[in-house]
């Protein structure tokens, strides 16, 4: 698979004949085991069985930072499923706190020999494609992180 690290900060790719599913949850310590198991039914229901693992970590790790870094009200979950790849977006109403991409996160510091951070790295390394964007313009309000898993064999 491919991995694609984008360092802009581009919108996550558009539904395109996907469906949309989205859930809304408090920020407290129960929303990363909440969004993996939506993220685990959907997959499932949705005959992506073979992405489930993965997407669990991955969205694990963006809730889980929100919950952390934020004081966010509400953790936004969106994902979109189509038939070979699903995108999932995590969103919270910090902008300001946009995560730091792994690879400047190495240069900065060697080898990354931090105990916590890696779960970007981990992001990156299951991902497709992965970024962020800041929502609302000239008066940014919210920030999203994405990544996107595909099916082996899969393109973009």
């Amino acid at each position: 698979m491919t991995h694609v690290h984008t360092t802009a900060h581009p919108a996550p790719p558009g539904p395109q004949g996907g469906e949309l599913y989205r859930l809304a949850l408090p920020n407290t310590s129960s929303a990363a085991k909440l969004s993996r198991d939506f993220i685990a039914s959907l997959l499932t229901v949705s005959r992506h069985r073979g992405l489930v693992d993965d997407a669990r970590l991955c969205v694990t790790e963006l809730v889980t930072n929100a919950h952390r870094h934020t004081r966010t009200p509400l953790i936004r979950v969106g994902v979109t499923v189509q038939r070979k790849q699903v995108t999932v977006s995590v969103a919270d109403d910090d902008h300001w706190a946009l995560p730091e991409p792994p690879a400047f996160r190495e240069v900065r510091e060697g080898v990354c020999e931090q105990e916590g951070g890696r779960g970007l790295l981990l992001v990156e390394r299951l991902a497709l494609a992965w970024g962020m964007t800041v929502l609302g313009g000239c008066l940014p309000y919210r920030k999203a992180v994405w990544f996107t898993l595909a099916r082996t064999g899969s393109a973009p």
